[in-house]
């Protein structure tokens, strides 16, 4: 039993995570360098993360700057933002590259409400299928390792404690973010 309840936790814990990994990677009103995550760069013969071949910043709310360790890669990089379909514009000196964040229209907000919450619904759904998972996995211990019901009762109850916790941290992690995407 203690091994599903441990399974169980850990598939909990990797979906809140993965929520929250998810979730840093739409943009809101404010730079984020994780939206960032996801860009490519074609240079020394091999696709690379922007990370590893520039210095990020964010010096103001609404812009991140891009300082390339070489300069040569810098149309690279433009390039890179662009494949990756951000709807952000860069926009370099020849040493540096400004990506500036346009403010959101409150259209484009409530869309990323909904994007937000469908994203929620989708771990919250796979909380709940390691919920079936794990109940499933108890009705088999008992039948094959002949554990009592109370046994059985104790770790269900258990499991639903842990699926409690993970629904809850999703909906905190949720109304975060549609606080942040909302507030101007």
């Amino acid at each position: 039993m203690k091994q599903i309840i441990t399974q169980t936790k850990t598939r909990i814990e990797k979906s809140v995570e993965g929520l929250r990994a998810e979730l840093a990677k739409l943009r809101t009103g404010r730079a984020s360098l994780a939206i960032l995550d996801e860009v490519r760069v074609e240079c020394y013969g091999s696709l690379m993360p922007l990370n590893q071949v520039a210095t990020l910043n964010i010096p103001e709310p609404r812009l991140i700057t891009i300082q390339p360790w070489d300069a040569g890669v810098i149309p690279a990089i433009e390039k890179g933002i662009q494949k990756a379909q951000l709807g952000l514009n860069p926009a370099n000196d020849g040493k540096m590259i400004r990506l500036p964040l346009p403010p959101l229209t409150e259209e484009r907000r409530k869309e990323l409400v909904k994007v937000v919450r469908r994203i929620g619904e989708e771990h919250k759904v796979a909380i709940r299928n390691a919920r079936r998972d794990a109940l499933e996995a108890c009705k088999q211990a008992e039948k094959t390792e002949h554990l009592s019901e109370d046994d059985e009762k104790r770790a269900e109850q258990e499991i639903q404690k842990y699926i409690d916790s993970g629904i809850k941290q999703v909906d905190e992690a949720m109304a975060h973010k549609e606080k942040e995407i909302l507030t101007v």
